[in-house]
Order: C-alpha cells, then structure tokens, then sequence
C-alpha cells in the first residue's frame, strides 16, 4: 500500500450510528484523530439528527436521511472555518447523534410525603409514584444545557433530574386540585394529563426534552391512616356488633366443650358461655349488647374558621403536621365555650409533656 493509499485509509468517509442502546439520548462518532474525507457520506436513520460541533461551537444539524458533507451542505461549519471558496481537503469536526425516539419504561416517586388539605381527614400526607416517557425535542438545546462534551449521555444522567421536576410539580398540583384523596384514583387519568403538561413545559423551555406520556400509578397514605381506614370498613362490614359477638361465643361453645381439660373446668366455660348468649339473645341485656357510642366529634380554630368536625385519631394528624398546637382553641359536644387544646383533658395528651415557663432572673 503506497503513502497515499495509506493516507486515504485514515480518512473517515462514512459517518453512521447504528444505536442497539435504548436509553442512549446522544452518542458522539468516534473520530480516533481522523479527519472527515471531503464528500464523505452521512447517514442519518428514523429516530435521529446529527448535530456537527466545530471548535465547541454547534455549526449544522443534519435531519434523517442520506447526506454528502460538502461546503454547501455545511454552511455553519464553514461560516466557523473560514472556507470562502470551498474545500478540497479533509476538514476535523465533531459529530453527534441525538436520539428523537421516545425513551420507555422511566420511573418516577415521591421522595418524600406531599402534605394536602383533605376535606374527609384534614391535613393528610401522601405519596405517589409512576412512569414516564422521554425525548429530544431540541437538538441545540440540548446539547448546550445538558451534553457538553460527554461522548455517551445516557439517560441515567438526567433521571434524578427530571424526578425533582416530577416531584414539585406533584406538590404543586396535588395541592390545588382539590379532590377528596379517596377518590384520586378515578381521577388518575386527569391528574397524570395535568402534572404531564406541567413537566413538559419546564423540561421543553429549560433543556428541549418532551414527555411525550406520564402516568400516575399509585398515591397512597401512611400506612396508620390506611390501618385506620381498614379498621373501619371492617366495622362497617360486620354491621350489627351484638350479633356478630353472639355468632362468635355461640361458634366457640362446640371447641369450649372439646377442650382436653374437661370435667367441671369444660362444663363451666360451657355453662359461662352459654348463659352469655342467652344474655346476649335475651331482652334483658339487650342495652348492654348495643353498639358502642359514637365518637367525639372536635372542632379547632384555624385563622378564624372553625374546622371540623375530626375524630381523636384525627386530631393527631393535624398535631403531627403542625396545625393544632397547645394554645389552638377546641370545641366538643357538651363543652360551655371553646378552650385551649392543652387545657382538655382528652386532648391534653396529644403534645406531651410540657416544660413550665422559664423563670425570670
């Protein structure tokens, strides 16, 4: 091979990306020194733009299809080279791929609870988490805000990123679309639309990527509120305590009967559950078999309003989160006038124990 076979054979005449990385959002052609052959051919597939850098500046950005790179199909660069005439020559540049598919299959969470107003529980906390979809939408943009002179920028690199975006704009939506968190999950569909557009605004103005879909998978409360609301569908489930009790002492009496110990200890208990049921089926403790009474229901001052009513485990939620404090003013069923919290007895117990006033030297 002779020196100007040699000297061809360096030279880079055919520039592709031929991507089998899905979560590849830009890819820079490796050059290993070489220059680009004048008419050297240029293939861009579905799904890509190249984007030519010369002396860290972004000179032309080629669409899909077949290109051979020329003075006159490279006007940027040879605005930044100073080619007045033309070129015969190789010329040095750097060329990136941007990926303009869409990236599937991206998570996204709540790192930490969103604190909302609920009309049904009060001040609640909640987390939620789902999918979404990314692309480039704005090549420049892109590689100007984000890329640099990284030769492989993944996705990775920008997920933790764009999970903060995810995450303001959940706080900032969950809490003005005043929606009973029991019923979030029927309106899954318009809240995913809502936070989408949100996310893809700042992502579009701040770095050119789109989301070109985003879900809302799951909200959930803590897990005491969810015990709670468990504990009480249970209940609503059952119905009628009295009988269920009854159902269950009349159930026990055959396993009562079958205990090893037998004799007289057997016979008492059979004997002490059956005259509870007779009790429990008679008129004459059917007061005392009735369902438990109604829990309190409080009311407490909020800038003026009186919020409420909440149950005691309520109460505790709104404490925890800061909106009921010793001094706030309470009220109940059976109390003359509104008091401060911590002067309740019921209530007292919900902030501790309290230090006495400091004394004034």
């Amino acid at each position: 091979m002779g020196f100007m076979e040699k000297l061809r054979a360096e030279l880079v005449d055919i520039i592709e990306w031929v991507d089998d990385d899905r979560h590849t959002l830009v890819w820079r052609f490796p050059r290993y020194h070489n220059q680009i052959k004048n008419g050297a051919r240029l293939i861009v597939r579905p799904g890509q733009v190249a984007v030519f850098v010369h002396q860290g500046r972004i000179a032309d950005v080629f669409q899909q299809g077949l290109h051979r790179l020329e003075t006159k199909n490279l006007p940027g660069l040879s605005t930044l080279a100073g080619w007045r005439h033309g070129f015969d020559s190789p010329f040095k540049a750097e060329c990136y791929f941007v990926r303009t598919t869409q990236v599937p299959d991206l998570k996204w969470g709540t790192p930490n609870p969103v604190l909302m107003r609920d009309a049904d529980f009060g001040p609640i906390r909640v987390r939620a988490f789902g999918t979404y979809t990314l692309r480039a939408l704005d090549a420049r943009a892109l590689m100007e805000q984000l890329v640099g002179t990284d030769g492989s920028f993944e996705t990775d690199e920008i997920s933790e990123l764009m999970r903060s975006v995810i995450h303001q704009s959940f706080a900032e939506m969950i809490a003005s679309c005043e929606i009973p968190v029991l019923d979030l999950a029927r309106s899954y569909g318009q809240l995913s639309e809502t936070l989408r557009t949100a996310v893809a605004r700042r992502a579009t103005e701040d770095y050119g990527l789109d989301i070109p879909n985003l879900y809302i998978v799951n909200v959930s409360m803590p897990a005491e509120v969810e015990k709670a609301l468990d504990s009480h569908t249970s209940m609503n489930v059952i119905g009628d305590m009295a009988r269920y009790q009854a159902y269950q002492i009349g159930a026990s009496i055959p396993i009562a009967a079958q205990n090893p110990a037998g004799g007289l200890a057997g016979a008492g208990v059979g004997l002490g559950m059956g005259m509870a049921v007779a009790g429990q089926m008679g008129g004459a403790t059917a007061t005392s078999a009735s369902a438990p009474p109604p829990l309190p229901q409080w009311h407490y001052a909020e800038q003026g309003r009186a919020m409420g009513p909440f149950v005691q485990a309520q109460l505790t939620e709104a404490v925890v989160a800061g909106r009921l404090r010793p001094d706030s003013l309470v009220w109940t069923s059976g109390m003359t006038g509104w008091l401060p919290a911590s002067q309740v007895p019921q209530l007292a117990s919900l902030f501790g124990a309290m230090p006495p006033p400091v004394p004034v030297a």
